[in-house]
């Protein structure tokens, strides 16, 4: 199963060192396939920098030390009808998402777990997942 990640989820498992969430990307990156999108890197390193600047050598240590596959976000997403959502920058996650052929995309981003229109990838919040698999 190919599973993605949210900026949040990746956030609260370097930054606060939630053993929840950095279980949870352990068993992902061991039993699963870890997917991350440049728009999810590119904005960890984006917030860490401004928010949290003394953590940003161990946010590229942790990065370079997790097995990933990388897919690339397009950086102009073309008009498309497969989902409708407010923010910007959820739609170039999900849109990530469904061009990785992804399975599961992982958030705790409201805007993103009450999207509903599109079947794959499945979003769930990270207690859904560890629930379910």
């Amino acid at each position: 199963m190919r599973v993605m990640l949210d900026t949040n989820i990746l956030i609260s498992a370097y930054v606060f060192k939630s053993e929840l969430m950095l279980g949870l990307i352990q068993r992902l990156a061991t039993k699963y396939s870890l997917v991350l999108c440049s728009f999810v890197i590119d904005e960890l390193r984006g917030v860490v920098s401004k928010k949290f600047p003394t953590k940003k050598n161990e946010i590229e240590r942790i990065l370079a030390d997790t097995p990933f596959e990388l897919t690339l976000t397009p950086r102009v997403l073309p008009e498309h009808n497969l989902f409708v959502i407010r923010d910007k920058d959820d739609e170039s996650i999900l849109y990530s998402a469904i061009l990785a052929d992804v399975d599961v995309l992982v958030s705790g981003d409201k805007d993103l777990l009450v999207v509903k229109e599109i079947e794959r990838p499945e979003i769930l919040s990270h207690l859904e997942f560890l629930e379910k698999y």
